[in-house]
C-alpha cells in the first residue's frame, strides 16, 4: 500500500523493466522524469504513487537488473565440467552481455558503482551484495577445481575467486568503454591460460 491508502498497481516487473531501461541508457543523475514517463508509459502522477521517488524507483530497476545476472552468472559456475570451462563460460557470457546489449551500454550495475556508489549507500549495497555474491559462487568453483586437480592445490580457493574477479570487473569495464571485442576475447584466452 501506498502513504495514501491506494495499492500500488503499477509496481509490477514490466514497469520495472521499463524503468531499467531508461536509467541504463541516461545514467542516474541524467535521466529525467519525463524519460522515466515515456519509457514506463505512466504518467508522472501515476509514476510517483507507485514507487515514491526516483530513487526508489532506481532501487527497483538496480535490484531486479542484479537479480537477473546474478542468477545467470551462478548458474554459469555451477554448471558440471572443468573449472575452466565453466570460468570460460562466464566469461563469454559477460562478452555476449556487453556487446549484444542495445547501444553497448555495458553492465548497468557497473556504471551504478561508478556513477553512485561513493554517495549512494543504495547503490553500493546492492553492487556489494552483487559482487559477494558472484565471489562466494568463484569460490565454491575454484574449490571443486582444486579437489579435481585442475587447479593447483597451493592455490587458495578465496585468492583465486578475487584474481578472476578483477579479470572479469576488469573485461567487463574495458567491453563498454573500448569496445574491442578482439581485445575481449584475448583477456578471456589470458585468463584461462593462468590455470594451466
Amino acid at each position: 500500500m501506498s502513504k495514501s491508502g491506494r495499492p500500488r498497481e503499477f509496481k509490477d516487473t514490466a514497469v520495472i523493466d521499463a524503468a531499467m531501461e531508461a536509467f541504463w541508457t541516461h545514467g542516474y543523475e541524467a535521466c529525467s522524469t519525463d524519460d522515466l514517463c515515456k519509457q514506463t508509459g505512466l504518467g508522472r502522477g501515476s509514476l510517483y504513487n507507485a514507487f515514491g521517488s526516483k530513487h526508489e524507483l532506481y532501487e527497483h530497476a538496480l535490484l531486479r537488473y542484479h537479480e537477473i545476472g546474478i542468477e545467470a552468472q551462478i548458474d554459469i559456475l555451477q554448471q558440471h565440467g572443468r573449472f575452466k570451462d565453466r570460468l570460460r563460460a562466464l566469461l563469454e557470457w559477460a562478452i555476449h552481455e556487453d556487446f549484444t546489449n542495445e547501444g553497448r551500454r555495458g553492465c548497468l550495475l557497473i556504471n551504478a558503482a561508478m556513477e553512485r556508489a561513493q554517495r549512494d549507500p543504495a547503490v553500493k549495497r546492492i553492487f556489494d551484495r552483487h559482487v559477494d555474491l558472484l565471489k562466494q559462487a568463484l569460490i565454491r568453483a575454484a574449490e571443486a577445481g582444486i579437489s579435481a586437480g585442475e587447479i593447483s592445490r597451493e592455490k587458495d580457493a578465496a585468492e583465486t575467486a578475487n584474481m578472476i574477479l578483477s579479470s572479469y570487473y576488469g573485461l567487463r569495464v574495458l567491453n563498454a568503454a573500448v569496445q574491442n571485442r578482439e581485445m575481449a576475447a584475448q583477456i578471456v584466452e589470458g585468463t584461462i591460460a593462468s590455470f594451466q
